[in-house]
């Protein structure tokens, strides 16, 4: 069996963190749903960014593209390139979204980041992209912001799939869970269903351990980000039930490539595997944990060494929740200036 695969088992569901034609036209998506149980696709800027630089499946698209009207926006000239691509993945994943019972099997696409302090306009752009992609086991993106949070709660009363991206921080995660439950009930209560809404909180693993390293001895260093995680699935387990039979909103890992290259390179696959879960995964660090990854169950010790490890932080002064405020807008700095360059691409 593949090592990948061997997840699988465990209960987490491991997804793709990438997305290009060239996946999709080479065959290499749909060998590594069959030989790896790759379960879902994720996507933001950066990555449709590098893919239409650099794939040359999208050179015949951008010339196309300069053929379309002069009125279309770089916005809807990046769509039309990009959301046939979303669809198809969609499809391609459609078995794993049905033999799941619609709990696996998602292809995520992100509201542009220019909204991020917008909630009307966010979540417009989420019922708009949600009816464009047309397929049920597309999720759309829509970043932790404070006004995020309220488009979160609507696009999940209106019954669209949601994955909660840029997540740093324990109280921006609480947050980010009330506004899907905050959605699920206002949706239960107008007496709509709620059994096959789904929903992944994107809590970032590396970047984390990358800004505090510098600040931490030794012993401490490459270990918070694995502590902050495991201690909100520990919290996670204990969490109330939903109206309705909805589903709990999953926790996902994204950022799980190693930074830091002392660590081990498929550190944040390795230690965070729990039932239940998801971890988003970039191509390189697949293949390193295809040739060298080992699958076990982790994440229930890493919840039992965790408060010894938060404990160790606050005696240095050290304040997730301001930290965690600092990476929000560095990321929300790094998704706008890939936006703009991406749209800059398709002018």
């Amino acid at each position: 069996m593949s090592r990948i695969k061997a997840i699988a088992p465990l209960g987490q569901q491991i997804w793709l963190d990438n997305l290009s034609r060239h996946l999709l036209e080479s065959g290499e998506l749909a060998r590594w749903i069959a030989e790896d149980a790759i379960a879902g696709v994720t996507s933001n800027p950066a990555i449709f960014f590098n893919a239409i630089k650099n794939d040359a499946h999208y050179q015949g698209g951008l010339a196309s593209l300069r053929q379309s009207p002069a009125e279309a926006s770089p916005e809807q000239r990046f769509e039309a390139l990009v959301l046939p691509d979303v669809r198809r993945a969609c499809q391609l994943l459609r078995p794993v979204y049905d033999a799941s019972q619609g709990q696996a099997g998602f292809v995520s696409f992100e509201v542009s980041p220019t909204l991020a302090d917008d909630a009307a306009a966010t979540l417009a752009a989420a019922r708009r992209l949600w009816a464009e992609i047309g397929e049920a086991n597309a999720m759309i993106k829509i970043p932790a912001t404070p006004a995020g949070m309220q488009a979160i709660s609507g696009a999940i009363a209106d019954g669209i799939n949601v994955n909660v991206t840029l997540i740093f921080s324990p109280a921006q995660l609480a947050c980010v869970q009330a506004a899907y439950r905050a959605g699920i009930e206002q949706r239960f209560a107008a007496g709509l269903p709620v059994d096959r809404i789904a929903s992944v909180a994107s809590v970032f693993i590396s970047r984390l351990d990358s800004l505090l390293d510098p600040q931490l001895p030794a012993e401490l260093q490459g270990k918070t980000a694995l502590a902050f995680a495991a201690n909100e699935y520990a919290r996670w387990q204990q969490q109330p039930a939903l109206p309705g039979g909805a589903r709990p909103q999953l926790l996902l890992w994204a950022s799980t490539s190693s930074k830091n290259p002392a660590y081990r390179d498929v550190l944040y696959v390795e230690q965070l595997i729990g039932a239940g879960t998801v971890n988003t995964v970039p191509d390189a660090t697949l293949a390193a944990f295809r040739d060298h990854g080992e699958a076990a169950l982790t994440l229930p010790q890493q919840a039992a060494v965790a408060p010894a490890q938060l404990a160790a932080l606050q005696e240095r002064g050290i304040d997730l929740e301001q930290v965690g405020a600092e990476l929000l807008a560095a990321g929300l700095k790094q998704f706008d200036e890939a936006f703009a360059k991406l749209l800059e691409l398709v002018r």
